[in-house]
């Protein structure tokens, strides 16, 4: 599920190459925060947010190569913290709470939205992920965020998890009403991955998310 041809367009193979096999040596998890104003802003942020399961704890420990380094459960919106990590003691990846939750109360919800638009509006974040479950067409929801992101003028990428689950088809479908609705608004097309949880390729989707991630730190270096 490695050929999204969002994410392609992006870079060129020959620099994908070259950056795809950077190794995650140390990973730890760091501190939990409430609010922007607490977090370290002394190493390039990766933050990760979506709709409540949507796989997000899966994937963060895939990247990192980690089996349960980020907390699963099996009960959707246990994330109510900002989490983050410390990766190769040279950037920060952080587990933000998902939205949409619908056994979590009314205003529970309203409370993690203002937190987490809070800390995105305040925290030095180099790239915001914003996760994507490909089993199902785009909600109005995922919409409502997306459209926020691109309107707050944040660094962002999409992640579209458990494609084992569905057939290439739909992905492909999900992709096109995804740059349908970019291209609608006149929004820029982000870089776009599609990754498995499970299954041969799992690992090198993972990479490409990862090889990303050292793309925009060199770039911010060489600035």
């Amino acid at each position: 599920m490695s050929e999204s041809t969002c994410q392609r367009r992006r870079y060129t193979n020959e620099t994908y190459d070259q950056l795809v096999r950077m190794p995650i040596t140390t990973s730890s998890f760091l501190r939990s925060f409430t609010s922007a104003k607490d977090v370290p802003k002394d190493k390039p942020t990766f933050a990760f947010i979506g709709r409540s399961n949507v796989g997000k704890s899966s994937l963060i420990n895939g990247l990192l190569g980690r089996k349960k380094l980020a907390k699963m459960s099996a009960t959707p919106g246990k994330t109510k913290l900002i989490n983050y990590f410390l990766v190769n003691e040279a950037w920060y990846l952080v587990d933000l709470p998902g939205y949409g939750w619908a056994k979590t109360s009314k205003v529970h919800r309203l409370q993690w939205q203002k937190m987490i638009k809070a800390y995105l509006a305040q925290a030095r974040i180099t790239t915001l992920f914003l996760l994507l479950d490909s089993r199902h067409p785009l909600l109005t929801i995922d919409l409502s965020f997306l459209a926020w992101t691109v309107e707050a003028r944040l660094p962002y990428g999409l992640i579209l998890t458990k494609a084992d689950q569905c057939k290439t088809r739909e992905i492909h479908g999900h992709l096109r009403q995804l740059e349908n609705y970019l291209h609608s608004h006149q929004w820029a097309l982000p870089p776009c991955f599609v990754t498995t949880t499970k299954g041969s390729s799992a690992l090198a989707d993972n990479e490409e998310v990862i090889a990303y991630i050292e793309m925009v730190m060199r770039d911010q270096m060489g600035r």
